[in-house]
């Protein structure tokens, strides 16, 4: 048995599986705004209630925001700021006095829906994200790809492929750069660009519901959505030819997605076929605390994932 714990902005979510796969304890809190020593805290609070509610000691895998970099040891690239610059990994394993797994939620989420979820049984996997921000991570064989920067799968912050001339130099992005993969295809990158073009304030999954009744301006924006994703995807295909791209985030559940997407991406990728297909996450939610409890993986069983290589 393991416990998985994904940490959000706003949530912590800690849950115990069993070897196949099913949840036997659940809890949820409020994440500390910007608290470190009370994020530090709460989570080994959480830890210590499954443990005395399932009467076991687990071993512990961590989702969390960000990466530690592999020449600092330090927390980098973090919405969660309070976590930048911090040893978070040694100070989590001292205050629960045992070692502990990390991985971040793109990640995690990858490896949720390759164990045993929407990708259970392919060679390669790419779980994209597509929410606040755009972000992925990789399977391979049943092993998540770290990589030797610890970036691997982070796709968002690559240019948009194939720009047309009203996409250049495309929006500012947070990194530093303009016209970035998340500065198009993120939740507020879609709604942007619908109030660029329409002058109208709307949700992505506002924008995809009035688009699906035929009115004209959802309807352009959602198509302008639909060829980046298709575009940025395409590249993904190009470098890594994964058997299934499982989509993540808010906009993973817009429907229509799983359906025009794979329509456009032949158009650039470079095979004369594409049977990559393009699913919605099986765990949805769940992904992030599944994925962490599987970076602790079980030996030919349904965790059968290697999380080798991980703090």
């Amino acid at each position: 048995m393991r416990i998985g714990i994904d940490i959000g902005g706003t949530k912590i979510e800690a849950a115990a599986l069993n070897d196949d796969g099913s949840i036997v304890a659940r809890r949820r809190v409020a994440t500390p705004a910007g608290d470190y020593a009370g994020l530090l805290s709460t989570i080994k609070e959480l830890v210590e209630a499954l443990e005395i509610q399932i009467n076991r000691r687990c071993n512990v895998g961590i989702a969390m925001p960000g990466a530690l970099s592999l020449a600092t040891g330090l927390v980098k690239n973090a919405n969660s700021t309070c976590l930048i610059g911090r040893p978070f990994d040694r100070d989590l394993m001292a205050a629960l006095g045992r070692p502990l797994r990390f991985a971040n939620d793109a990640n995690c989420f990858a490896l949720s829906e390759a164990v045993d979820g929407a990708a259970r049984g392919e060679k390669i996997v790419f779980g994209a994200i597509l929410g606040t921000g755009v972000g992925g991570g990789i399977v391979a064989n049943g092993r998540l790809l770290i990589g030797a920067n610890a970036i691997a799968g982070e796709w968002g912050h690559s240019p948009l492929p194939w720009p047309r001339d009203d996409e250049r130099p495309g929006p500012p992005c947070y990194c530093g750069k303009h016209g970035c993969i998340e500065a198009f295809l993120s939740g507020p990158g879609f709604s942007r660009d619908h109030f660029r073009v329409t002058g109208a304030v709307a949700e992505p999954e506002a924008i995809a519901t009035s688009a699906s009744r035929g009115e004209e301006g959802p309807r352009q924006s959602l198509e302008r959505y639909v060829d980046r994703l298709a575009r940025s995807l395409a590249t993904v295909i190009n470098l890594l030819d994964p058997e299934i791209i499982v989509l993540g985030g808010g906009l993973g559940q817009i429907t229509a997605l799983y359906a025009m997407v794979p329509e456009r991406w032949g158009r650039y990728v470079f095979s004369d076929t594409v049977v990559t297909r393009l699913v919605p996450p099986r765990w949805g939610d769940s992904s992030g605390v599944r994925g962490a409890a599987w970076l602790w993986p079980v030996s030919g069983g349904a965790g059968g994932a290697s999380a080798a290589g991980l703090g």
